[in-house]
């Protein structure tokens, strides 16, 4: 079987908010996308409770939702992500919602797309409510579904370049080099400008703006029992 004969390579990444896929796994994304994998987003929200109005404020809750969105299409075609998905809920309600039909949801997708990668946010480790509610969904969806594949939890900066510290060892995480796409990360930061807007660093020129993005993004894996031939990919 030669390259074009091979099956396409699919991720699906479900997350709570615009911004949440550049600002957290950007890089990644866009690595992904540049190899030819077939990318689908979820967005659970619109982000529109965000508290960041534009730098100065020129949003308002009227016209925050609709901004949210377009910047969001925008960081799409920047990271390449193919499919973007809107779950329509209000931003700060997704701990608040049935968590049966919202797992029903994504279980739904999970079975469409057959991903060979799910990536989510930590249950636990998620930071923000909203972040955790859909990755206890997303997780919860993930061990009904799916009979082939890979769950991740995206996390934060470089917090887990030294697992140990948070009790975890090496083998627990997947560790991505997204030196060569980091172009594309802040191009994706710089598409959702009213949360960017107050970050001076991010509107510095390329040159200094790119030094402030890390070479590598990290994974949690969601089964640290499943086969994977190395720590540096995600398939």
């Amino acid at each position: 079987m030669n390259i074009e004969q091979s099956p396409k390579r699919k991720l699906l990444a479900v997350f709570a908010h615009p911004d949440d896929e550049s600002f957290i796994c950007g890089g990644t994304l866009a690595k992904y996308a540049a190899e030819g994998v077939e990318i689908t987003l979820v967005s659970a929200t619109k982000g529109d409770m965000g508290r960041r109005m534009g730098n100065p404020p020129y949003l308002n809750r009227e016209t925050m939702t609709g901004a949210r969105e377009q910047e969001l299409r925008e960081a799409c075609d920047c990271l390449g992500i193919g499919r973007l998905i809107f779950f329509g809920i209000r931003d700060k309600t997704v701990e608040f919602q049935d968590e049966e039909l919202l797992i029903g949801r994504i279980e739904a997708l999970i079975r469409e797309i057959e991903p060979d990668v799910v990536l989510t946010f930590h249950e636990r480790y998620g930071g923000h409510p909203d972040h955790c509610a859909i990755g206890k969904a997303t997780t919860a969806a993930f061990r009904r579904s799916a009979d082939k594949g890979s769950l991740y939890f995206i996390t934060f900066g470089d917090a887990l370049e030294r697992p140990e510290h948070y009790g975890y060892t090496k083998k627990d995480v997947v560790r991505v080099d997204v030196h060569a796409h980091k172009a594309a990360k802040l191009a994706a930061f710089r598409a959702h400008r009213c949360q960017t807007e107050i970050d001076e660093w991010v509107w510095q020129s390329d040159k200094a703006a790119l030094s402030r993005l890390g070479k590598y993004e990290y994974f949690m894996k969601g089964d640290v029992n499943a086969p994977q031939r190395t720590n540096d990919d995600l398939f």
